[in-house]
């Protein structure tokens, strides 16, 4: 465990158990070199324990990578805790959670991920001022799915080199909160959209709001599109799926898209421009440091919109010295941290974007 910490770059690993409530969780601290870590805490069942503690590392980095390109005063944590089996009292365990927060004096800011909901934080904030996505601040979706369209915009802007995306085709894997509010988007901006979900009701939700095609869970990686989209979640962009995919772009809101980082050199090699999930889907994480600095919504939606500005950067630079645009942009990422006193493991392994 120490050794996949050394090569994931990481400072903290924390683990909380209340019997009590049923809490088992782990809070990940990638760095604080920026500032306090900040970063959703997932609520999920998982296989195995090892498995949720691979989960918090590499979402930790992801979020580190996130706050510096973001240009934010933070560094990245993540928060995986086990859901339980049976039944369990939630507002219970979600304080105890909080309590576990609180003990780390302000090194981890916890917000909301897979799993967890508005409800869950303002319940959380009962036991710690280090929470986001209250009530008070409300779910960072829409905000994500802004940035999402503003990144989607500029990837269309350099590979299809267009002005507008009105009459290009989307494909969109995962209709979630962030997802429907994506297909919401490009909808208004005239785009043809194809959509799948594991909820057949998400589905039926899209077609008649958005005139969409839906297309089966396993057929989404074939169909023909400009654009593919993934918002649900990680690691299905892998050797298999890559090679059935028919498009010129993948830009979507899901975390760690990538199974491992030779699967973006494979979209590489096959033309396809990635834009990497870090850089794209930061909406949500620029919202919610925002609000807790005060910052009105004239000044985080403009921050927000900057995404689209850093990725052309990204862009130019990647086509510039012929690289994949994930390997730039974590580049760009580790210096930042360099430059904050963060010390990268010699040999870590890449981020997996």
């Amino acid at each position: 465990m120490l050794k996949q910490m050394e090569n994931a770059g990481l400072t903290d690993l924390h683990f909380g158990l209340d019997p009590a409530s049923g809490l088992k969780a782990i809070i990940a601290i990638h760095s604080t070199a920026r500032g306090a870590a900040i970063g959703g805490c997932r609520f999920i069942h998982y296989a195995r324990e090892q498995d949720a503690v691979t989960d918090a590392l590499r979402l930790a980095r992801g979020m580190s990578y996130k706050a510096a390109l973001a240009g934010l005063p933070h560094g990245g944590g993540k928060t995986v805790i086990i859901k339980p089996e049976g039944d369990f009292d939630r507002r219970a365990l979600m304080q105890a959670f909080g309590r576990f927060v609180d003990q780390l004096g302000g090194r981890y800011i916890t917000a909301m991920d897979s799993g967890t909901e508005v409800s869950d934080m303002d319940t959380i904030a009962t036991t710690t001022d280090f929470v986001s996505c209250t009530s008070a601040s409300g779910d960072p979706a829409p905000h994500t799915a802004l940035g999402i369209f503003a990144g989607i915009q500029a990837a269309v802007r350099h590979k299809l080199q267009r002005d507008s995306i009105a009459g290009l085709s989307v494909a969109i894997q995962g209709l979630g909160h962030v997802g429907h509010a994506i297909a919401q988007h490009l909808y208004k901006a005239g785009a043809h959209l194809l959509v799948a979900d594991i909820d057949p009701a998400r589905v039926r939700q899209c077609v008649e709001e958005f005139g969409a095609e839906a297309v089966s869970p396993d057929s989404i990686y074939g169909v023909q599109a400009d654009i593919f989209s993934p918002c649900g979640l990680g690691a299905v962009l892998s050797q298999d799926s890559i090679a059935k995919l028919q498009c010129s772009i993948v830009a979507g809101s899901a975390n760690n898209q990538l199974a491992n980082d030779e699967d973006g050199n494979r979209l590489h090699q096959r033309g396809i421009l990635y834009v990497p999930d870090y850089v794209i889907n930061a909406g949500g994480l620029i919202h919610v440091a925002m609000h807790r600095t005060g910052a009105s919504a004239a000044e985080r939606d403009a921050k927000i919109l900057e995404i689209g500005a850093t990725l052309e950067h990204l862009f130019t630079e990647a086509e510039r010295r012929d690289m994949p645009v994930h390997h730039v942009a974590d580049l760009h990422a580790e210096q930042m941290l360099a430059d904050a006193g963060h010390t990268q493991p010699a040999d870590k392994e890449r981020h997996h974007a």
